[in-house]
């Protein structure tokens, strides 16, 4: 049934409140769209600059390290099977250890304490995995790492929290060292891993905390402050500033923080379960922002980055120099679509990237597919046919695409779409069980993927093209538009009915 049916199948005086709550919410978009054309502020100023920093390369990384000799010679693990997988998947296994950890000190001492923290154990993580001359202490620097690596989802919170509402989609080269004959060829780059973690611990604390943290804690004089300061140019009686602050306030006076072990407040009312997950846990439930980000962003093919080498030999690149080049070429070209979707991030619906996206890289994946399989048939079983070079430059070529689209598609969009689903009350809590989950999905992508493309090679792939198809149709019905909303805003919309179709009707 249409949402307008269900309208007008209720009550005529709940229609009314309905009605009244309708063009309540044009108001509230009418009140912002005033605010910021009556708001003066220089976006290059200092203080606009203060809030546009903040985040890795773990897949290209460990995948560059374990197709070097010296590092094969020191670990032998070999290019897939158990100890791959748990080399890989022990990071997962310290981000999902890490993220509840995270919740607290969000919660506790703010989105900076967060910050420095994470940015410290990636440190400490850097520190072991470097020196490691066996597989038990490089496992152990991995797990580190990954516990470091969970509370980097504070800093998409603090920049969301921060930013300007018109910039808040916005503000959230390896391995030439292949080439040198000794084990700094994979310590080096594992070195560059935490150059931003340290640089991160030098400056964290010189850059303000989050107004949303300040309100939660009563520091509501110092929010002001902040807002005027950062959104307002310096008036604290900017359009601008006093709508998010009343809308905070509002906010915040329907709220009550949880005890940090308490996870109730994620799923205690209509809202909240909205968030997490769908409605009222009927029969037909499906996934919605948070638990979908989670799992949809994990799982969607680009899991298979970690074993990139294992899909290059099975297309015919087979010496490690050219594999290696094809893997910066791929992480270069990832990097340009994750760019490209982070700069149209503010411009850009999220349900319609989430819709066509999904629906894009199951047909790339498809085709990929297909040009293995001719030349898995040029090859033959024993390996003895000859290969046709044009053949496979177009399976390179579907396969580097897919990566980019991917990237332009979830990169981005796996760092906003949580925050913006979370209320301030559930962003600490929500980001860890995001956490959990998006880590559980990677574990599942580690194991599985080292055991399916060692047994059935690139027929492990199409278990993807039938899951991206799946993902554009469960965006479709349940995707949560919140581009150009302000975050108290998507407060009111997670409390309609059927939320997806309020954030599509009332725009």
């Amino acid at each position: 049934m249409s949402h307008l049916a269900q309208v007008e199948s209720r009550d005529p005086e709940k229609v009314h409140d309905d009605q009244v709550e309708v063009v309540e919410r044009k108001n509230i978009n009418n009140e912002f769209a005033h605010a910021l054309a009556n708001s003066h502020y220089d976006k290059w100023s200092r203080d606009s600059w203060t809030l546009s920093y903040a985040s890795g390369y773990d897949g290209s990384l460990m995948t560059a390290l374990i197709a070097m000799k010296p590092f094969q010679d020191r670990f032998k693990t070999g290019d897939t099977g158990s100890k791959v997988g748990g080399i890989f998947g022990t990071f997962n296994a310290g981000c999902m250890v890490g993220g509840p950890c995270n919740s607290y000190v969000m919660d506790k001492w703010g989105r900076r304490a967060a910050q420095a923290a994470g940015a410290l154990a990636i440190v400490v993580g850097t520190i072991l995995t470097t020196t490691s001359h066996g597989l038990a202490q490089l496992i152990v620097g991995r797990f580190v790492l990954g516990w470091g690596s969970a509370f980097a989802q504070s800093a998409p919170a603090y920049a969301m929290e921060v930013a300007r509402p018109q910039w808040r989609g916005r503000c959230a080269a390896i391995f030439g060292t292949n080439y040198l004959d000794s084990h700094l060829s994979w310590q080096l780059p594992l070195i560059f891993q935490c150059v931003t973690s340290v640089i991160i611990c030098a400056l964290v604390f010189f850059i303000p905390e989050s107004p949303r943290f300040l309100m939660s804690v009563g520091r509501e004089d110092e929010a002001l402050a902040f807002l005027a300061r950062y959104h307002g140019g310096g008036d604290v009686n900017s359009p601008i500033v006093r709508l998010q602050i009343d809308e905070m306030k509002q906010s915040f006076a329907l709220q009550k923080m949880e005890r940090w072990w308490d996870y109730r407040t994620l799923f205690k009312d209509h809202s909240a379960r909205w968030r997490m997950v769908q409605g009222e846990f009927s029969p037909e439930a499906q996934l919605t922002p948070v638990i979908m980000m989670g799992i949809f962003g994990q799982f969607s093919g680009n899991g298979l980055a970690y074993y990139i080498t294992v899909i290059f030999k099975q297309i015919g690149v087979t010496t490690v120099p050219a594999q290696l080049g094809y893997n910066i070429l791929y992480s270069c070209t990832c990097a340009i679509g994750a760019l490209a979707g982070a700069l149209l991030t503010d411009t850009m619906p999220r349900r319609r990237v989430l819709v066509i996206g999904p629906a894009v890289m199951s047909a790339l994946l498809a085709i990929f597919v297909g040009l293995n399989s001719m030349i898995s048939k040029q090859v033959g079983a024993d390996g003895a046919g000859a290969l046709d070079p044009p053949l496979a430059r177009a399976a390179l070529a579907v396969y580097i695409l897919f990566g980019v689209v991917i990237s332009f598609v979830y990169t981005p969009l796996q760092s906003v779409l949580p925050v913006e689903a979370l209320s301030t009350q559930m962003r600490g809590k929500g980001l860890a069980v995001y956490t959990f989950t998006m880590m559980s999905m990677g574990l599942i992508n580690m194991f599985a993927g080292a055991q399916g493309l060692a047994n059935i090679g690139y027929r492990y792939i199409i278990i993807f093209v039938v899951f991206d198809a799946f993902e554009s149709v469960a965006w479709y019905f349940l995707g949560v538009e919140s581009c150009g909303r302000t975050l108290e805003e998507l407060d009111e919309i997670y409390q309609q009915a059927y939320p997806p179709g309020a954030s599509k009707k009332f725009h």
